[in-house]
């Protein structure tokens, strides 16, 4: 008989950004279940949220989820559907690409 596979909150956090830090607030929310010593993510949402920054879509500036059974990026009101290689990809990817928001309005272009 196989075990169920209980889906919990595997972490969730936010981060209230100082403004010579480009302000705003990152959000990170991880779904899973550990299954032979490993961690299986189920769902995530990841967003960079700056009111300063984008008024719409609640001020979320830029933002990678599994909702609405899709992996998908927003970006300033926009959604576009991504490939998906795993979630550390993605969440790597997030860290890249708020990094370069951030820089952008602070001024710093690469």
């Amino acid at each position: 008989m196989s075990k169920s596979r209980k889906e919990t909150l595997l972490e969730q956090e936010r981060f209230e950004l100082k403004p010579r830090s480009g302000g705003g607030l990152l959000s990170y929310e991880v779904w899973g279940y550990r299954e032979h010593g490993e961690t299986v993510v189920t769902r995530y949402s990841l967003a960079y949220i700056n009111q300063a920054v984008f008024q719409g879509d609640n001020g979320r500036v830029l933002g990678f989820d599994n909702a609405h059974g899709f992996h998908h990026r927003h970006f300033m009101g926009n959604v576009e559907p991504v490939v998906f290689v795993s979630y550390e990809a993605t969440q790597e990817r997030f860290q890249q690409e708020w990094l370069e928001v951030v820089n952008q309005v602070r001024g710093n272009k690469p």
